[in-house]
């Protein structure tokens, strides 16, 4: 028997819903825009102590960027790294934005009860204990942030096409939440919300 054989498990998340579980440090974590121009939210938890947790403005700061590649680290509110980038096809990703909530879509689109990722991050997360923050505030993969000369950030389109992947290592045990966006009203996600898929491989 080959000892270093890994295991692998696949979960399909449908468009528009969220999707959390544990994953042990060293696994591997896939993330795969099945149709193209799909954004997904992540969120990740130190498994034993749910506030210190993925945090996208302390990884800018380490990095002094909001460009992130392969060799690099996710930083946690507490400067530690939770995360290292081992593939990534697209190389365009958003530590800008926070995770869309029903209040969003009825200030700048009219809508009420609109799905979100908030409310999909934290039904996902529940059953792991881990309460509604105030805002979540992910790693929105494949999502595309364009910042002009003076300042001003766009949401255009994604660059990830069919196929496209990001794959992480954890460092430590993790509790990770993924959303796939459900906004149809932007270009964030092309106006076509569509699947996602999430592979773990220990």
């Amino acid at each position: 028997m080959n000892t270093n054989q890994r295991h692998k498990q696949s979960y399909r998340i449908p468009a528009k819903t969220g999707y959390a579980l544990k994953v042990s440090k060293g696994s591997l974590l896939r993330i795969t825009d099945l149709e193209g121009q799909q954004v997904i939210d992540f969120v990740a938890y130190d498994a034993m102590d749910a506030n210190h947790r993925l945090d996208p403005g302390v990884t800018m700061d380490v990095l002094r960027t909001y460009r992130i590649k392969p060799g690099q680290f996710v930083y946690s509110n507490q400067y530690q790294p939770l995360l290292k980038i081992v593939r990534d096809t697209v190389g365009v990703h958003d530590f800008f934005n926070s995770a869309c909530r029903p209040e969003m879509y009825e200030v700048l689109y009219d809508k009420k009860d609109h799905a979100s990722c908030y409310h999909n991050l934290n039904t996902a997360l529940e059953p792991f204990g881990i309460l509604p923050p105030d805002q979540h505030y992910p790693f929105n993969l494949f999502m595309k942030s364009v910042v002009d000369s003076e300042g001003k950030i766009d949401v255009v389109a994604p660059d990830s096409r069919a196929g496209d992947y990001i794959e992480m290592e954890a460092l430590m045990d993790l509790t990770i939440g993924l959303s796939a966006c459900p906004c149809e009203e932007s270009s964030c996600n092309g106006y076509n919300c569509t699947p996602i898929q999430l592979d773990v491989e220990l």
